[in-house]
C-alpha cells in the first residue's frame, strides 16, 4: 500500500464526513484511512461506519491526549509506505493524491507538505482568516507561500513523510502546540529530504468565529518561544514581526491618543496643537496604509470588499495574537525561567 492518511479527530463528526467524502473522489487510490478519536464525546463512529464499505477504512477510539500524540497511534497501526499527516478541518480536492504521487515520481522527498486555500464555500469570516493565515503580508510565506521569508516546514493539517522516516524520528513529541514544527525542524536536524509540494493544496477550514481564532493564533506565538528553548536557531526574524507589529501598534496608539488629546485641549497654544494633530497624523498613518494594503490584496484575491474589510480584522487578531502570546512566553520562560507552558489548554484541536 502507498499511502496511509492518518487523521486525529476530537468532538467533529461532520467535518469527518466532509473529508471523507472528499476521498472517494481520489483519482489515485492506493490509500488507507486511519481515523484517530481521541477521547471525544461526539464521535464519530457512526459517519465512518458509513464510509467503510467504500474507503479501506480503519476507526480506532481511545483517551484523550492531543493530535500528536494520536497521530502516533495511528502511525503505529498504518501499513502504507508515506504516512500523510491532515487535519480533520480539511477537504481535499479530487487529484490530492494524484499530484502528490506525480511529485514523487519527478523528485523522491523522505517529507513534504503542501499549502492550504479557502473553498468558496466557506464563509466570509472563514475565508479572511484563511486569507491572513496564507498571505506574505501576514505571514511572510512560510506557510507554503511561494514568496517567502524563511523555509518551507510542512505542517500538520497536510504533511507527508516516508513510514521508516517517521519511526526513525519518534513521531511527533508530547508538545501540546507547535508539535508539527517541532516534528519539522527534527526532519531537517537529520538531514532528511524535505520538499513543497505547492500543487497538492487542500481547503482547510478556519475558525468560525474570530474569538476562536485568537486563541489559536495566541498559542502559536506561546509555541514559538517553547521551540526556541529546544532549538535557539530556529527562532528567525520572521518569527520576531508579530512582535514587533504587535509592540509598534500599541506604542502609535498611545502616541496617537497623545496627540489628540494635546490638540483637543483648549488651554494649550496653537503651536502645541498643531505638534499634537503632526502626532496624530504620524501615528495613525502606518497602521491606516497596512490596513489599505491588506484590504486592497484581500478583495482582489477574494472578489469581495465585505472579506477585505473582514481580512483588515483577521490580520490585527492574528499578528497581535501571535505577539502576545510570544511576549508572555518570552517573559516567562526567558526571564522568569519557568517551564513549558499552553494557554487555553482545555482543547487540544484549538
Amino acid at each position: 500500500m502507498k499511502y496511509s492518511i492518518i487523521v486525529p479527530v476530537f468532538n467533529r463528526p461532520d467535518e469527518v464526513d466532509e473529508l471523507l467524502s472528499s476521498l472517494l473522489s481520489q483519482t489515485f487510490t492506493d490509500f488507507e484511512v486511519i481515523i484517530v478519536e481521541d477521547g471525544s464525546q461526539k464521535t464519530c463512529e457512526e459517519v465512518c461506519k458509513k464510509y467503510s464499505n467504500q474507503l479501506d477504512l480503519h476507526y480506532f477510539m481511545k483517551s484523550n491526549s492531543g493530535p500528536g500524540q494520536s497521530r502516533n497511534y495511528g502511525a503505529e497501526r498504518a501499513k502504507g509506505e508515506y504516512l500523510l499527516i491532515l487535519d480533520s478541518d480539511v477537504v481535499l480536492p479530487e487529484g490530492y493524491l494524484s499530484v502528490i504521487e506525480e511529485e514523487l515520481k519527478r523528485e523522491p522527498a523522505d517529507a513534504f507538505g503542501g499549502p492550504d486555500a479557502a473553498h468558496e464555500s466557506f464563509s466570509e469570516t472563514q475565508k479572511a482568516i484563511s486569507y491572513s493565515m496564507t498571505s506574505f503580508f501576514t505571514t511572510g510565506g512560510i506557510r507554503g507561500g511561494k514568496k517567502k521569508l524563511d523555509k518551507f516546514y510542512p505542517r500538520s493539517f497536510n504533511m507527508g513523510i516516508r513510514r521508516d522516516v517517521y519511526m526513525e524520528l519518534g513521531g511527533f513529541s508530547k508538545m501540546r502546540f507547535g508539535e508539527d514544527i517541532d516534528f519539522s525542524i527534527r526532519i531537517f536536524k537529520a538531514n532528511k529530504r524535505c520538499r513543497l509540494f505547492p500543487d497538492a493544496w487542500v481547503w482547510h477550514k478556519r475558525r468560525t468565529d474570530f474569538r476562536k481564532f485568537y486563541r489559536q493564533v495566541y498559542n502559536s506565538g506561546i509555541a514559538r518561544i517553547n521551540l526556541y528553548k529546544k532549538y535557539p536557531e530556529s527562532l528567525k526574524l520572521v518569527h520576531l514581526l508579530p512582535m514587533i507589529f504587535t509592540v509598534g501598534v500599541i506604542f502609535l496608539s498611545l502616541l496617537f491618543i497623545i496627540g489628540l488629546f494635546v490638540s483637543l485641549v483648549p488651554s494649550v497654544s496653537y503651536s502645541s496643537k498643531t505638534v499634537g494633530l503632526s502626532f496624530c497624523i504620524c501615528a495613525i498613518a502606518p497602521i491606516l496604509l497596512y490596513s489599505l494594503l491588506i484590504l486592497i490584496d484581500s478583495t482582489v484575491q477574494n472578489k469581495s470588499i465585505k472579506i477585505g474589510f473582514l481580512s483588515i480584522r483577521a490580520a490585527f487578531v492574528q499578528l497581535m495574537g501571535y505577539g502576545f502570546g510570544f511576549i508572555e512566553a518570552w517573559w516567562k520562560r526567558c526571564i522568569k525561567g519557568k517551564d513549558e507552558f499552553a494557554a487555553f489548554e482545555k482543547n487540544f484541536y484549538k
